[in-house]
């Protein structure tokens, strides 16, 4: 007779996560997540005993391979279009996990300027202030312009009410951070000048 397999905390996770991807998580529970495994209900109850205590583990790891997609940037191509393409790509390719992401109520993040203060943006937003030639502050405005756009139509493919259109989101992309770089050049443009008549207005 073969030796049972033992039951990780890693394999309980995974197999909950598999539960998402099929059924949503709303579905995850003892029997769903065992049923994956072909085990009983034990060990599931033994390694987590909440289901919500499981359902944040699962969260916790989905959050980690999103945040891997999203940095997976083909070399050469613009990191803000790439980034914002693979955030509405992986709402094509994982509507469950992503609806789990931002519609379960798990996030740790309460905005999305919360989000962009996360160690993994801290390369993009370098690079997008060097390439714009902006301030920390507006950078930050241009990317959050860009990453609500994203997630608007990321959410509605994720809840099958729009076709995906690579071509035609990524043209709806350029245009959003070309035109939120230009309000940020303007608003620079208008607060140097503002600064500077106010220290001439001070010279004797």
């Amino acid at each position: 007779m073969p030796p049972r397999t033992r039951i990780t905390k890693n394999m309980i996770v995974d197999a909950a996560i598999e539960v998402v991807r099929h059924s949503g998580f709303e579905n995850i529970n003892a029997r769903t997540v065992s049923g994956q495994l072909h085990c009983s209900t034990q060990p599931v109850m033994y390694h987590f005993t909440t289901i919500d205590s499981l359902k944040r583990a699962a969260y916790a790891q989905v959050d980690q391979l999103h945040s891997a997609y999203l940095m997976n940037v083909p070399e050469g191509q613009d990191p803000v279009l790439g980034i914002g393409l693979n955030y509405i790509r992986f709402a094509v390719e994982e509507p469950q996990l992503f609806r789990f992401l931002f519609q379960s109520g798990y996030a740790e993040e309460n905005s999305l300027l919360e989000m962009i203060d996360s160690e993994e943006l801290v390369p993009v937003l370098a690079a997008m202030q060097e390439g714009a030639g902006l301030s920390r502050d507006r950078t930050r405005q241009v990317f959050l312009t860009v990453a609500l756009f994203a997630h608007g139509y990321a959410s509605i493919i994720a809840n099958n009410g729009l076709e995906y259109d690579e071509k035609l989101i990524a043209e709806h992309l350029e245009q959003a951070w070309n035109g939120a770089v230009l309000a940020a050049e303007s608003m620079e443009y208008a607060r140097n000048g503002a600064v500077l008549a106010a220290e001439q207005g001070e010279k004797p």
